[in-house]
């Protein structure tokens, strides 16, 4: 049975929410993990030893569960990786480039607006509620996400690095919603393979870099907790795509899309980072467009 059809049922439709919602809080929490490694190796090393681990996490599983890939699965699942990973690539170039108050919020607001825009074109019709639900976690993504910038706007050069940062982060966005936005177009008898093949193609992406770059060999506490967020990354993709298969993607991939609140979160219960009035203030925002966005 097709999951869409299924979603008709009152059980998927209270359940495809809680999987989108899932899969954002684990989302979040590979991204700060990610962000932990970071900071004692670097993050090109980082996000390949994450991809590397998530392919071999999601081809042990998808090959002892019952599936039917076609090819054109495989195909959209390869592109929906090279997408994934050129956004990932191009969201740690604006952050090194340009003011990460800007780079991340335009990222992560890009990445719930594209696959959304896309559900909404190809006829999808959430009710009143729903898109109100869809402006206020956009808006809480938003806000979510901006953190002091790290540039100095007094130097000649702030406007010429705040342009191509801004071109960095839309591209991500791009790269990120298309991400999203490709998984829903694969089969509900594809299982899992869709992510294998994302994994497949952009693990040579990313050791070609790793080639280039040649980062130096990390320490054990690094490695652990990058293989550590690999794991969380894959669960969180795998979440993400049995929720949009029993739902609408212009909701499940705004839920999903919510990422950066449990990163902030586990930032203030982890490490005691303090929230501006604008996270506390999109936190709250969050709240409420879930609330509307489940009831849609």
């Amino acid at each position: 049975m097709d999951a869409r059809a299924a979603g008709d049922g009152l059980g998927e439709v209270s359940v495809t929410p809680l999987l989108a919602l899932a899969s954002a809080g684990v989302f979040g929490a590979a991204d700060f993990l990610g962000g932990m490694a970071s900071r004692r190796w670097s993050a090109l090393p980082v996000a390949a030893v994450g991809q590397l681990v998530g392919l071999v996490a999601v081809l042990a599983t998808a090959l002892v569960l019952p599936a039917d890939p076609t090819p054109a699965d495989l195909a959209v699942g390869a592109l929906s990786g090279l997408a994934g990973g050129a956004g990932l690539v191009l969201l740690y170039r604006g952050l090194a480039i340009g003011p990460m108050n800007v780079v991340a919020p335009v990222t992560a607001a890009l990445a719930a607006l594209v696959p959304a825009a896309v559900g909404i074109g190809v006829g999808e019709r959430p009710g009143p509620g729903a898109v109100a639900g869809i402006v206020l976690a956009i808006a809480a993504i938003v806000l979510v996400s901006m953190k002091r910038s790290v540039a100095r706007t007094g130097r000649p050069e702030a406007a010429s690095r705040l342009r191509t940062g801004l071109a960095s982060a839309l591209l991500a966005g791009i790269g990120f919603g298309g991400f999203f936005t490709l998984l829903e177009r694969t089969g509900a008898g594809s299982g899992l393979w869709p992510l294998v093949g994302a994994r497949l193609a952009a693990v040579p992406m990313f050791a070609a870099l790793l080639l280039a770059k040649r980062p130096a060999r990390p320490d054990r506490p690094a490695l652990t907790v990058a293989v550590l967020a690999g794991l969380l990354d894959m669960t969180a993709n795998v979440l993400y795509v049995l929720a949009v298969r029993g739902g609408l993607l212009s909701l499940v991939a705004v839920l999903a899309s919510l990422y950066p609140v449990s990163t902030v979160v586990l930032a203030r219960l982890v490490l005691g980072e303090r929230l501006g009035r604008l996270q506390f203030a999109g936190l709250v925002l969050a709240a409420a467009g879930v609330a509307l966005l489940a009831a849609g």
